[in-house]
């Protein structure tokens, strides 16, 4: 697979790009494992809490299924928002590093 060329522009416009993705979606993380961990877990006692497979369900959907749901959601972010390209070579208009 050859890389395509890009001039510095383009370069610094997708590096901001796939920046703002990885922020964007380690900030996502973040808001889901708060509101289901913080909001979810309540004022209850443990003998109130509703269980998933021995966990609380509070615990299980902040740190288990927000975990599997944001590795898939991070393999999507660098499919269709991550691109292939060399830091190195620059397209005409631009100055070769």
């Amino acid at each position: 697979m050859q890389h395509q060329i890009k001039t510095e522009f383009e370069k610094n416009q997708q590096i901001k790009k796939e920046a703002l993705a990885s922020i964007a979606l380690y900030v996502a993380f973040f808001i889901w494992w708060y509101v289901t961990g913080y909001g979810l877990a309540g004022t209850g006692t443990p003998q109130t809490y509703t269980y998933v497979m021995g966990l609380p369900m509070w615990f299980f959907l902040s740190c288990v299924v927000g975990y599997v749901l944001f590795c898939v959601a991070s393999v999507l972010v660098v499919k269709f928002v991550f691109k292939d390209f060399d830091l190195g070579e620059e397209a005409e208009g631009g100055e070769q590093a």
